[in-house]
């Protein structure tokens, strides 16, 4: 302590208490200086690279950093975030000679800031050109109808050819958009034209099988209503022939009956079957719509003895009443 104090008298008497305070002061100001030039303050997305001597030693990461003063700088400042490009507007002849004006935009980011700092010089320019040359190898292979409506796959396309070519610099291309594409002026009136007939051959093609499946519908139900019709004919004669069947069973059955009673000597039998058949005939005769006069045989005689045969008939069966009742043995009243 006693070394101490007598040192600090020394410098006091050879260079005086201000001398003492402004040196103490420059010491200071020149610490603080180095440490100022020491400490680096990185932002968030970004990264810096220090160099020493011009060469590079390390990166600073986001947040607080610190180099050897007048041996390391900072040499670059990389931004590590996804930043974005405007692809400006150029002309792309394609394979079938057609000029279209095309733009887009263009995603990348920096994944290695190392190789992005010094494996290429001007970044965002060398990427830009390299897109626009891309875009016009790319939809120069393409026919205008598929660049017009195949959009996705150029942009396929496109993204994987620049990523593939900006990897070797640390970079990573996300997305590859083509934003317009603008054929000229009079290709645009084709198209529209050519759209136009299109919708209209599919108007008339449309019309054209709505008419036809209307004659369709048509000849079919034309075809089930003549179905309908003949199946009833069918069905009209079937009942005819099973009427007509049974009405000759009925007459074979009667014609039976008059054999059998004329096989037993009943020969009233068959004359009441003439007689109704006689008297079937006479009104036929009589119905006819042009039938205005009716002819009597002029043998009337026999005409009244086949009444008279018939009352007989009709007493023998018990239909009619006995001969002199209510007429006096008159084959009319008898009839009646």
């Amino acid at each position: 302590m006693m070394s101490l104090t007598r040192a600090w008298s020394v410098l006091l008497g050879i260079f005086g208490m201000g001398s003492l305070f402004v040196y103490g002061a420059a010491l200071l100001a020149l610490a603080l200086s180095f440490l100022f030039m020491a400490v680096r303050i990185v932002p968030q997305g970004f990264c810096y690279t220090v160099e020493r001597f011009g060469r590079f030693t390390r990166l600073l990461q986001p947040g607080l950093g610190v180099i050897v003063p007048f041996f390391d700088q900072i040499g670059k400042r990389m931004n590590i975030q996804e930043q974005v490009l405007d692809v400006p507007t150029q002309e792309v002849i394609t394979r079938d000679n057609a000029m279209v004006s095309v733009d887009g935009v263009l995603f990348f980011q920096v994944l290695d800031a190392t190789r992005a700092a010094y494996e290429v010089r001007n970044l965002e320019y060398a990427t830009l050109n390299l897109a626009m040359t891309n875009i016009r190898t790319v939809m120069g292979s393409m026919d205008l109808d598929e660049l017009l409506s195949q959009r996705d796959q150029i942009n396929a396309r496109l993204l994987s050819v620049i990523d593939e070519a900006t990897m070797p610099w640390g970079v990573k291309v996300t997305r590859v958009e083509i934003k317009d594409m603008r054929p000229p002026q009079d290709l645009v009136d084709s198209m529209a034209r050519q759209m136009k007939a299109e919708r209209d051959k599919r108007a008339v093609i449309l019309e054209a099988e709505g008419t036809r499946q209307s004659e369709i519908l048509s000849a079919e139900g034309q075809k089930k209503a003549v179905i309908l019709e003949a199946e009833g004919r069918k069905e009209a004669a079937f009942r005819d022939a099973e009427a007509r069947e049974r009405l000759a069973k009925a007459e074979a059955e009667a014609t039976r009956l008059v054999s059998d009673a004329i096989a037993k000597g009943d020969m009233q039998a068959i004359n009441y079957f003439v007689a109704e058949r006689y008297m079937e005939a006479l009104k036929s005769l009589a119905g006819s719509e042009n039938q205005k006069i009716l002819m009597i045989p002029l043998e009337a005689s026999g005409v009244i003895g086949a009444l008279g045969g018939i009352a007989e008939i009709l007493r023998a069966a018990g239909k009619a009443p006995p001969s002199g009742a209510g007429g006096g043995g008159n084959p009319w009243s008898q009839a009646e």
